[in-house]
């Protein structure tokens, strides 16, 4: 499979016209034009990224609810949410965050040096590119595999000091472990897929990864327990690396290189320096680490706090993901803006990207502040998954609820930083700074109030990083406009407290949960345009607008 058909890769396609509407920049003066529409091939891009995900996010829930149906919120159940922590990381590290974070950019400053090399060097940077990135990490990933299995009791003792049952959670362990190298194998592909505008083969990872999670997990429960969920998230990672490899294999295709000419200059070494490497992964790994303090401080509590932890999280954090699937389709473009010196364009992109995942973000989070024991009724409620874990679970999910805007906009505003493919201290300094409030949080509250007051210090905690990004990002990278961005967003998120105060309203008046979760599907979006219009919010008003132009087209 291929993504959409990009632009030739031998030279720098035309700055492409992205902005989906007037964002916070628009706003900020009479004198700037209005945004043209969104291009052609990003919006189809987009699509397709958003289309997959939704997909694969749907297999996730199926995947959860599996786990859930089979092991409920129990010992067993935490002892794989454990095991899960690896697969988590490496998804943060090696797929998403730090691996595209650090080769988007590499690639795509390597595809705007194709033309010129090729007419002087008649060499191919990308190419080059992946020669000298390609084998090293493999090598590396291979040998942190071997060590995460060798030292899993300890892995498992760090993580979780107060689990009842750490032999079953080192068994799983030593099995997620496994995807650490497919994991990395996979980010490693996506990224360079990306660079090149092939977006389809990496949307679809997370099918293929949820597909190998359930199919194992129903096939060797009866013999290997919760250790068959553990051997599906191996399976998975294998799977993601084969959806990806035909692609990968024809945008790298290897051939005979000619003869350099003599005289002529080297291209440019590749952007992945460990002066680069090293604040992108640790930056990464700051974000992650919230659930790792998560886990730690729960694994005291009562069985089963975990897993509620798990559960609510991987529901609430649904509108985050779909929000930040354009700032996955446009960082390529970012990248290749600030790489051609195109600041006003790369501005113009943020604050957009800023807007539009703003918009979405908030219009999930009144859903779930509205509806959130009727979603976990309707998604875990069956099987072993009582319906005093669902009432545990939904009140979580409201507290995770606060926290996410700000998750939303560490993942967007963490791209422009590192866009120039330049080393920056700055976004991990930011998230060390938001993981700190979180620990004092989460260490304070955990014992009066349990989860509730572990999930409040995630929220607290990435808000902070939230805040220091959005001001630090105009002094240093990008002048964006941040008080047009804080406007725009202050009237998304007050159109989301009244869609979220009348879901709250009226999913009580409806006995049937799956009923109730549809008629409000249909009440809270509803009540979140009409507030953004009282309330003039620009990104409501200009999809408003748009909608009725695609309706008059096509009549």
């Amino acid at each position: 499979m291929t993504g959409p058909t990009p632009p030739a890769p031998e030279s720098v396609p035309p700055r492409p016209v992205l902005e989906p509407g007037p964002g916070p920049a628009a706003t900020a003066t009479a004198k700037e034009p209005g945004p043209p529409p969104l291009g052609r091939f990003l919006a189809r891009a987009a699509a397709v990224t958003a289309g997959l995900t939704v997909a694969g996010a749907v297999l996730g829930l199926v995947r959860d609810q599996t786990i859930a149906r089979i092991y409920g919120a129990s010992t067993e159940s935490d002892a794989f949410l454990i095991a899960w922590t690896v697969p988590e990381m490496a998804a943060t590290l090696l797929i998403e965050d730090a691996m595209a974070l650090l080769l988007v950019p590499a690639f795509s400053h390597a595809i705007t040096r194709r033309a010129a090399a090729a007419r002087t060097s008649g060499q191919d940077p990308v190419r080059e590119l992946v020669a000298a990135t390609l084998p090293r990490l493999f090598g590396a990933l291979a040998a942190l595999t071997g060590l995460l299995i060798l030292f899993a009791p300890q892995f498992v003792r760090a993580l979780a000091p107060g689990f009842a049952d750490p032999a079953l959670a080192v068994d799983c362990t030593r099995l997620t472990a496994l995807t650490v190298l497919s994991y990395g194998t996979a980010g490693y592909f996506s990224a360079v897929l990306r660079a090149h505008g092939s977006f389809l083969p990496p949307a679809g990872v997370y099918i293929a990864s949820n597909i190998g999670i359930i199919g194992t997990t129903l096939l060797l429960n009866s013999l290997w327990g919760v250790r068959a969920a553990a051997a599906g998230v191996a399976v998975g990672g294998v799977l993601m690396v084969l959806v990806q490899l035909p692609a990968f294999l024809r945008r790298t295709a290897w051939r005979a290189r000619r003869p350099r000419r003599a005289g002529r200059p080297r291209p440019a070494p590749p952007l992945v320096g460990l002066a680069v490497v090293a604040p992108i992964m640790l930056f990464a790994a700051g974000r992650q680490s919230q659930v790792l303090v998560e886990r730690f401080l729960a694994s005291s509590l009562p069985g089963g706090a975990i897993s509620h932890l798990n559960y609510a999280q991987k529901v609430a954090q649904l509108p985050m993901v779909l929000s930040l699937m354009f700032c996955t389709v446009t960082f390529p473009v970012i990248a290749k803006a600030v790489a051609a010196g195109d600041r006003e364009g790369a501005r113009r992109r943020v604050e957009n990207d800023l807007a539009l995942a703003g918009l979405v973000v908030l219009l999930g989070t009144a859903l779930i502040l509205g509806y959130a024991p009727q979603l976990v009724e309707v998604l875990f409620q069956r099987g072993a998954f009582t319906a005093e874990d669902t009432g545990t679970t939904a009140a979580v999910m409201r507290v995770y609820a606060a926290g996410l805007l700000g998750h939303t906009l560490v993942g967007a505003l963490g791209r422009p930083f590192f866009s120039a493919g330049r080393p920056t201290w700055y976004p991990f300094a930011a998230m060390a700074a938001g993981l700190i409030v979180t620990v004092a949080a989460g260490t304070a509250a955990a014992g009066p109030w349990g989860v509730y007051g572990i999930a409040a210090a995630n929220a607290a905690g990435i808000c902070a990083t939230a805040l220091l990004l959005l001001f630090g990002l105009g002094s240093r990278v990008v002048a964006i406009e941040v008080g047009a961005i804080g406007r725009t967003l202050a009237r998304l998120g007050a159109a989301a407290g009244a869609a979220a105060l009348a879901g709250r309203l009226a999913a009580p008046l409806t006995a049937d949960p799956l009923l109730s979760l549809a008629l409000g599907a249909l009440l809270v979006p509803a009540v979140f345009a009409a507030a953004g219009l009282a309330l003039r919010a620009p990104e409501i008003v200009h999809l408003l607008a748009l909608t009725r132009q695609r309706i008059r087209h096509v009549r």
